[in-house]
């Protein structure tokens, strides 16, 4: 199934245009908010797809798309996940997890937004599948990680290469949090859509140039481990959201040096989830 935050309200969508408004069509016994539904995700699961052949009582407005999980009490990214993107990045192969830093909450936005470039800055793009936490993770097994999977998205990992890494240690954390840096959507799609959610297409284009294309198969640390290692540190929670990595391609790692310049607009897509899209303007 698929979920959209539509107008702050969950909806159960039916194709990209349509869906059932969840708290409508519960008899309020879920949502409105998707927040609400991920600390029950199992009760609401079960009723979702029990729910008969409804019609579509809401007309999807991508202009009112939020993050599907629009209050994550904590973000989680994950550096140097791809092979091609450690070598260009300069670094090793991670051997136990990966660099892990957070995205704060502020940045979070909806799919589609104009991001202000910050000043002085090079902003960079990094394309990422999403993955949204369902329900509580501590000391996960690889083999039981999934079924605390709500659903996958995507994601932009967007990063201000001078505030991340000027000393003396790098700030990654500030360096990827200022404001739109974090879009999430279009919406949710549970792990059981997909023939293999293991190995998706992703990638993203600057004004219809093709910057960035691989396949999550080729992730380092799959997303069972991942879940895996976070939880044998931190208890994941309900609604959190993990940024798992990107591709080999960011204008970091290029020869020139390319970033993104104010008109220019970033189309990211994942294979079976959909496509986000970003236009940066300069700051006021």
């Amino acid at each position: 199934m698929r979920i959209a935050n539509h107008n702050e309200r969950a909806v159960l969508l039916s194709s990209d245009e349509a869906g059932v408004d969840v708290h409508t069509a519960s008899a309020g016994r879920f949502g409105p908010d998707l927040p609400s539904i991920y600390g029950n995700w199992d009760d609401f699961t079960a009723w979702a797809r029990a729910l008969p052949g409804n019609a579509d009582d809401v007309e999807i407005d991508r202009s009112l798309l939020g993050s599907p999980s629009p209050a994550p009490r904590q973000i989680f990214a994950i550096g140097l996940n791809y092979s091609a993107h450690a070598k260009e990045s300069g670094f090793e192969e991670p051997e136990h997890l990966p660099p892990v830093f957070t995205k704060y909450v502020s940045a979070l936005t909806g799919p589609d937004t104009t991001v202000e470039l910050p000043k002085g800055g090079n902003t960079d793009w990094e394309v990422e599948l999403v993955v949204i936490v369902g329900k509580v993770a501590s000391n996960v097994a690889t083999t039981d990680a999934w079924a605390h999977v709500a659903g996958l998205s995507v994601g932009q990992d967007i990063s201000e290469r001078v505030s991340q890494l000027r000393g003396p240690a790098p700030q990654f954390g500030l360096g990827k949090s200022f404001p739109g840096f974090a879009p999430v959507g279009p919406w949710l799609v549970t792990p059981d859509e997909f023939s293999n959610p293991d190995d998706l297409e992703l990638g993203c284009s600057l004004d219809g140039e093709e910057l960035q294309k691989g396949r999550t198969s080729e992730l380092i640390f799959s997303i069972p481990e991942l879940i895996h290692g976070l939880s044998e540190t931190v208890t994941l929670l309900p609604g959190d959201i993990i940024f798992t990595g990107t591709p080999a391609g960011v204008g970091l790692g290029r020869t020139p040096q390319r970033f993104i310049q104010s008109g220019e607009t970033l189309v990211s897509h994942i294979e079976g989830i959909g496509e986000i899209t970003q236009t940066f303007v300069s700051t006021r």
